[in-house]
């Protein structure tokens, strides 16, 4: 090997342990907060007196989460139906067949003008809802991962949002994202299109649907 082959080879290995250096503690931050999660998934499970609690987001207009899980037939109708494909199947085992569930990181609901979803659904488990009333759930800001925090400014959240300012806004005095639940629906939106990683913005249910 070649002088010049020698030195572009250990160039290669210090940028690549470098890279592993800034990649490490954020993949052990996800891996963290995964574990987490499946263990309070599995906590809910475990609770005989309840019916699983979910920490899924459900299509627009679904019932509170018990009833939800009730009720629902799990046609598929809406995962059909949906224009966006933004309705997935959670597997929920082998004596139960998927539920009906939104990611808002693979595809957001984009509450379309149909409200197609409603349309389809043979139970009434998801209700008939006018666009502005639909609970999917409420965005929440970790306001120490956005752009913001570190004095870049970023509005995509709040530019790409369906409702804009009704639902969220940029606070200038703080120079925060701040979200209004009132107006917040949790379609999704600003999660799916933030550009840090983790998400500095993310949906999650309303905790009266779960604890309905």
């Amino acid at each position: 090997m070649s002088q010049t082959e020698d030195k572009e080879t250990s160039r290669r290995g210090f940028f690549q342990q470098a890279l592993r250096r800034v990649l490490e503690p954020v993949a052990d931050y996800v891996d963290e907060q995964q574990q987490t999660l499946r263990a309070e998934l599995a906590s809910k499970a475990n609770q005989k007196d309840h019916l699983p609690q979910s920490y899924y987001l459900r299509p627009p207009g679904a019932l509170p989460e018990s009833q939800f899980i009730e009720t629902c037939e799990r046609s598929g109708n809406c995962i059909v139906a949906c224009p966006a494909q933004a309705i997935f199947a959670l597997d929920q085992g082998e004596n139960s067949d998927p539920l009906p569930y939104l990611d808002p990181d693979q595809q957001p609901c984009v509450i379309c003008d149909s409200l197609a979803c409603m349309e389809v659904c043979p139970s009434g488990t998801l209700q008939k809802t006018a666009r502005e009333e639909i609970e999917i759930g409420v965005a929440v800001v970790n306001t120490g991962l956005c752009l913001n925090s570190e004095e870049i400014e970023c509005r995509t959240c709040i530019d790409l949002c369906p409702f804009g300012e009704l639902a969220i806004q940029f606070d200038a005095e703080v120079q925060e994202v701040v979200v209004v639940e009132e107006g917040c629906i949790g379609c999704g939106v600003c999660q799916h299109h933030c550009p840090t990683y983790p998400k500095s913005i993310f949906v999650r249910q309303h905790f009266e649907n779960l604890m309905d």
